[in-house]
């Protein structure tokens, strides 16, 4: 079975997360109400003894299940791989219908990376689900706080594949439009969408992700322009090993990183010209997550590898790294490789090092005897 055909089958799975009463439960019951998502299950998690959210999903039935006393990034979580054990199974035996999606809704205070590692590590969990998008609500009377005050809302934003500002018709344009600003320095990859009106696009949000052999190379070309438009000039620099006396001067030359930070939290960007080894590539990158993997909440990478023809996506979350995915052609004529990084309390200059140290050793593999 190709690459393409398993996730085809796969049953996309959509982490919904956002803090305490930005709007996640008001959004799902909009993204739900189109008819192109008839055919979803919902698992919402909510903290305490008491479910309320799935009474307002305005279809309650077989396939909206709750998952309470606990939150579903700790306390529950083997909840979690049960239910999703038994929604499958139950699907399979016709016990309910046959959904073609799942939406995780967490709770407001839920770290989303446990819930991505029980969808990527757990063997009989990965037979039958994937990885969607994962959805991130902002307020945007309260996000700006919660974002300066709460570390899970910061981490829930910069790990978010689609970030929605709600509740603008509660806020002035211009605490709007700081908020938006705010979070495109946190996440610049991230679509950046408003729950205001009808415009929103659940086929945005839900269905054109990554890992959809339909949409992954659009995916990819959406994120590599986002982040290139955030950078000044984005052929400055950033040559990598197959330049490094011009990467060298470059940093000496471009200015800090100002304004893409939240906190300690960095976004930024490395670009290399040459075409980098797999393997040498892989066990830095599997190093770099084993020894910062707390710190580094996201990695997007479109690479150029040496003897592979189209290009190799690569995609990480803390220690997390997604199997690579390999796109049928070049999304454009940029042949070049590059990675996508959001990090808390590491710079571009030590990664960018780092990841120059074992270019080189792979370089090495590809020289004549």
């Amino acid at each position: 079975m190709s690459e393409s055909d398993r996730e085809i089958r796969l049953l996309p799975v959509n982490v919904l997360t956002g803090f305490l009463g930005s709007g996640k439960t008001t959004l799902l019951g909009r993204m739900l109400a189109s008819p192109a998502f008839a055919e979803t299950a919902v698992l919402i998690n909510e903290f305490g003894e008491v479910g309320l959210d799935h009474h307002l999903i305005e279809q309650v039935d077989e396939g909206v299940l709750l998952l309470r006393s606990g939150c579903i990034c700790c306390t529950i979580r083997s909840d979690l791989q049960d239910s999703l054990r038994d929604l499958y199974s139950r699907r399979a035996r016709g016990q309910i219908p046959q959904f073609k999606r799942l939406v995780i809704e967490t709770t407001g205070l839920a770290d989303p990376v446990p819930i991505v590692s029980t969808l990527l590590s757990d063997p009989v969990i990965c037979n039958h689900f994937r990885l969607g998008n994962i959805i991130c609500t902002v307020d945007a009377v309260n996000g700006a706080g919660q974002l300066d005050r709460q570390p899970e809302s910061v981490k829930q934003a910069a790990i978010a594949d689609r970030l929605v500002v709600t509740k603008v018709d509660l806020a002035a344009r211009g605490r709007i439009a700081a908020l938006r600003a705010r979070l495109k320095r946190l996440n610049p990859a991230a679509v950046l969408s408003e729950a205001d009106n009808a415009a929103i696009d659940p086929e945005l949000l839900l269905a054109q992700d990554l890992h959809d052999p339909a949409h992954k190379a659009a995916e990819v070309a959406r994120w590599l322009e986002a982040e290139a438009s955030e950078l000044p000039d984005p052929r400055r620099s950033r040559r990598g090993a197959g330049n490094e006396q011009a990467h060298d001067h470059s940093a000496h030359d471009r200015p800090a990183d100002v304004n893409r930070h939240d906190a300690d939290i960095s976004a930024f960007a490395l670009t290399f010209d040459r075409p980098l080894d797999w393997t040498a590539f892989g066990i830095w990158l599997s190093m770099l997550l084993q020894a910062h993997g707390e710190d580094v909440l996201r990695v997007k990478g479109l690479l150029n590898v040496v003897d592979v023809a189209t290009p190799v996506v690569v995609h990480a979350v803390q220690h997390l790294i997604h199997p690579p995915l390999h796109l049928p052609r070049w999304p454009s004529a940029d042949r070049r490789s590059r990675l996508v990084f959001i990090a808390r309390g590491l710079s571009r200059e030590s990664v960018e090092r780092s990841l120059n140290a074992f270019n080189r050793l792979g370089d090495r593999l590809h020289e004549p005897v």
